[in-house]
C-alpha cells in the first residue's frame, strides 16, 4: 500500500489514476500547487479514428505568472465544451456502452463552471459513481514539497501493466494503454471496475 498518495486534479484522468483511487482510499488531491500546463490537470487523451487524440481545456492565466491551481479559471472564449463533446461522440458513438453513459456525462459539457478544479471535481464524482467506486474526494490543507505522503502529482510516475480490452478503431490502430477513463467506461461498461482491480500499480519516483 502506498503512503498517503497525493495526486493532482485531473480532467477525465487516465485509467491509472482511477486505479489509485480504487485501491488507495487515503488518496488526496493537491489544492495548493501552481498550475502546470500540458498536463492531466486540464488535458485528457482519448482514441479516435486517427489514434490518440488530446483534448485540452483552455484556461485564463497570465503566461509569466504562477497561479494556484485552485484559482485557475476556465476560458470560454472558444466553445471548447461543444468541441470536446463532439470529439467524444465521434470517437465512442459506436462503442458498446456509449448510449448507457452519455446522458450522465453530457451535462458537464453544457454548464459553464468558473474554476477548473471545480469542473474536474464534479466530473470526477460522476465518474466514480459510474464506476461504483466509494471514494470521498479530499484536498490537502497546505502545499508541501515533501512529507509523509507518496508524491504522485506528476502522473507520469504512475505505471500500470498492460491488460488489453477491445477498443474502438482497434482494427485500424494497435491497443493504446492508459487512455482517459472514459475509454474504459465506453468500451467495458460495468466490467470496468473488475478491470481496475486487475491492474498492478508501479510508481517510478
Amino acid at each position: 500500500m502506498l503512503n498517503n498518495p497525493l495526486l493532482s486534479t485531473a480532467y477525465l484522468a487516465p485509467i491509472s489514476y482511477y486505479a489509485i483511487l480504487l485501491k488507495q482510499n487515503n488518496s488526496m488531491i493537491e489544492y495548493h500547487e501552481h498550475f502546470i500546463k500540458k498536463s492531466i490537470r486540464n488535458r485528457c487523451d482519448i482514441m479516435n479514428t486517427n489514434g490518440r487524440l488530446s483534448l485540452s481545456i483552455p484556461v485564463n492565466r497570465k503566461t509569466k505568472t504562477k497561479t494556484k491551481i485552485s484559482k485557475i479559471k476556465i476560458s470560454y472564449a472558444e466553445n471548447w465544451q461543444k468541441n470536446h463533446w463532439k470529439s467524444i461522440v465521434s470517437s465512442y458513438n459506436s462503442s458498446p456502452f456509449f448510449e448507457y453513459y452519455k446522458d450522465k456525462l453530457k451535462p458537464y459539457f453544457l454548464k459553464e463552471e468558473e474554476y477548473l478544479i471545480d469542473f474536474n471535481n464534479n466530473l470526477q464524482k460522476e465518474i466514480l459513481a459510474l464506476l461504483k467506486i466509494k471514494f470521498t474526494i479530499t484536498y490537502n490543507s497546505i502545499y508541501k514539497r515533501t512529507g509523509d505522503f507518496t508524491d504522485l502529482r506528476d502522473n507520469n510516475s504512475i505505471k500500470i501493466n498492460t491488460i488489453r480490452y477491445d477498443q474502438v478503431f482497434m482494427e485500424k490502430h494497435k491497443f493504446i494503454n492508459n487512455l482517459s477513463i472514459i475509454d474504459l467506461l465506453f468500451n467495458m461498461g460495468p466490467e470496468s471496475l473488475d478491470y481496475l482491480h486487475q491492474l498492478q500499480i508501479k510508481i517510478n519516483i
